[in-house]
């Protein structure tokens, strides 16, 4: 047993099939076996942790949910099964869990299970997920007993014969949330598919093709909706008073229908809304009254209508507005003064304009005084060349700057524009055609976390390594570099894919010296290189720091970075050429060695001839008898 344990967590790891009890806990309340590789499960599996309140797991290939599994644990209330391969759910699996508020059956293929015997017990039953469950019909009493049901979730199933009003409409009273999305209803919504369902606050029917006349009649009744999801439903047109009655709606999202500019005049009594998308509806004008009475309006999407131009007074009444996306409109130039009221937006941080073919000269603001709160700034794909050295002198506290696929380069004169924000956080430069680029261009950005390079065509010399070292120690953050750590993902560059790493190409005539000359072979003087690994087999001088600080950088480098490079050893030349000198040394020094030897004995020779002369002098001095004379006593007495 294990006393006091409330909550363990083993997800992911391969357990065995357990025939007996897995666990032995009267305290245990929260049990993880997400991702565990287990195929099925006995009778026993939970006998001894009956406590259990909330129980996840998915992603096993169990299979089936057979009866008895589940009786021990009469405490619990949130089950999770998503993606575990059922086909099959016992009638009477969960007759004991009659606590149970959450049920998650997700990503299943759940398509001859009898839900109204399976659900039968579940009267406390709150929120449903059959998401992707392959679900193609549902009889019409299947919860006829969760009358307690409040969030259901039947996305993305084949529920072409659904019948909402018989089988949502009669018990579910207390129904707050419905997910329908993509699921393909060729039945009519009549007046009485939501009619009991008067707390509805979100109703979700994108993907579906809906009549608009039924569409009108069925949302009558919901005058407390605040969330309607009406996206790619075919709709062509909508009859005038479709909105009136839902004076509490707060997101409304009618994109990727094709509209007529008239759509637009129904807009007007949605006094509440604060999320308006209108994305990719055909539009080619938005008259100036439309957002007239919306003046709690937080965000609004028009991206992918061909709009060209703005009205005048357009966005005067959205003083409260915090982002606008104005993406593949076929704007020439941003959003101009006259379209905003006079006083400055103090809410507004985010501008999309992706995608528009922008024309931006010296002389012309870039963006209008209102929003000079603005943070978040997208230019992506706007066939930019250049922008004026102070486009940004009115709004100075951007913090992200998206410029990617913007024919912006080659060098970091093209990119002064940017000293003036020194807020900025991210700066995207991915895909500008840049070849150069100095770190000193981003001196006054002391915040600057996170700059997108990738996708340039990048020359192999020391702007690279200084960008790196930037990185690595101005910036204290190797990272601050998107994509100057590649996976073999990234590396991987086959049909459809792109390398998403730091890669830069030699030219031939300036290849600079390599610290290890075998480094750099001639193949790969063409071929993409990535940045870390140039950084290594460089011999750029750091203008930063000392040797001792370039070997510390070095370790750091390789210590933090992951290269994916190839092996380079000496070529057979190479080897033949040094064994050959080698031997060449060895004869030599043989050679040597001998004349040495030789020389030595010569003279050797010439010493023991005179000695033995010498020796036969003293030889015969020795047989030669000297006599003394005699001293005469010449005094005789």
């Amino acid at each position: 047993d294990s006393p006091g344990l409330i909550t363990l967590e083993i997800q992911q790891n391969p357990l065995e099939p357990v025939d007996g009890p897995f666990l032995s806990s009267r305290s245990l309340m929260y049990l993880d076996l997400s991702e565990c590789h287990l195929t099925r499960l006995s009778t026993q599996f939970f006998s001894l942790c009956t406590s259990l309140n909330k129980l996840d797991l998915s992603g096993n290939p169990l299979g089936s949910i057979e009866e008895g599994i589940l009786d021990p644990l009469t405490s619990l209330e949130h089950l999770q099964l998503n993606r575990c391969n059922l086909t099959h759910i016992a009638d009477t699996a969960f007759k004991n869990v009659t606590n149970l508020k959450t049920l998650e059956l997700s990503g299943n293929y759940l398509t001859n299970v009898k839900w109204t015997m399976v659900l039968h017990n579940l009267q406390l039953l709150e929120y449903l997920d059959l998401r992707k469950s392959a679900l193609n019909n549902l009889p019409g009493d299947a919860f006829v007993n969760n009358n307690w049901l409040r969030n259901l979730v039947l996305a993305e199933n084949e529920l072409r014969d659904l019948d909402v009003a018989t089988t949502l409409g009669q018990n579910l009273l207390q129904l707050d949330t419905v997910d329908l999305s993509n699921c393909h209803l060729k039945g009519p919504l009549s007046e009485d598919a939501f009619a009991n369902a008067t707390k509805l606050r979100t109703l979700i029917l994108s993907g579906n093709f809906l009549s608009p006349f039924d569409l009108s009649v069925a949302l009558a009744p919901l005058t407390r909706l605040h969330k309607l999801s009406l996206k790619n439903c075919g709709l062509t047109r909508l009859p005038p008073n479709t909105f009136h009655r839902l004076t509490a709606l707060e997101e409304l999202d009618i994109s990727r229908n094709p509209l007529n500019d008239a759509f637009t005049g129904i807009l007007s009594p949605l006094e509440t809304l604060q999320v308006l998308d209108m994305s990719h509806s055909n539009l080619a004008h938005v008259s100036r009254d439309t957002f007239s009475k919306m003046t709690h309006l937080r965000q609004l999407v028009l991206s992918g209508n061909r709009l060209t131009d703005l009205e005048s007074g357009l966005f005067q009444n959205l003083t409260q507005l915090r982002t606008l996306e104005l993406n593949d409109c076929g704007l020439s130039h941003p959003p101009e003064e006259d379209v905003f009221s006079t006083g400055i937006y103090e809410d507004f941080e985010e501008l999309h304009l992706a995608g528009n073919p922008l024309v931006i000269t010296e002389s012309d603001r870039l963006l209008p005084r209102q929003l000079t709160n603005v943070r978040v700034l997208d230019l992506s794909r706007c066939n930019l060349r250049t922008l004026p050295k102070d486009a940004f002198k009115d709004t100075p506290k951007i913090t992200t700057l998206k410029l990617s696929e913007n024919s912006i380069g080659p060098e970091s004169r093209d990119i002064e524009f940017i000293k003036q924000l020194e807020h900025l956080e991210t700066l995207d430069l991915s895909n500008c055609m840049l070849n150069q680029l100095s770190p000193d261009v981003f001196s006054n950005n002391p915040n600057l976390t996170s700059l997108l390079l990738t996708g340039n065509p990048w020359k192999c010399d020391c702007n690279i390594y200084e960008l790196w070292e930037w990185a690595t120690f101005t910036k204290g953050n190797l990272s601050t570099l998107a994509g100057s750590t590649t996976s073999p993902e990234d590396l991987n560059t086959g049909s459809g894919k792109r390398k998403k790493g730091l890669f830069c190409h030699y030219e031939v005539n300036s290849v600079p010296s390599p610290k290890i000359p075998s480094r750099i072979r001639i193949k790969d003087l063409h071929a993409g290189r990535t940045w870390a690994k140039y950084v290594k087999e460089s011999d750029c001088v750091s203008s930063r720091k000392s040797r001792a600080e370039r070997y510390v950088g070095d370790s750091i480098i390789e210590g933090r970075t992951t290269f994916y490079m190839e092996a380079s050893p000496p070529t057979w030349i190479i080897a033949v050429a040094c064994i050959s000198f080698f031997i060449f040394v060895g004869i030599a020094f043989g050679s040597s060695v001998a004349v040495m030897l030789k020389k030595v004995k010569k003279r050797n020779v010439g010493r023991h001839s005179i000695s033995a002369r010498d020796l036969g002098d003293m030889k015969s001095g020795e047989d030669t008898e000297v006599i003394p004379k005699r001293r005469t006593n010449q005094n005789i007495i």
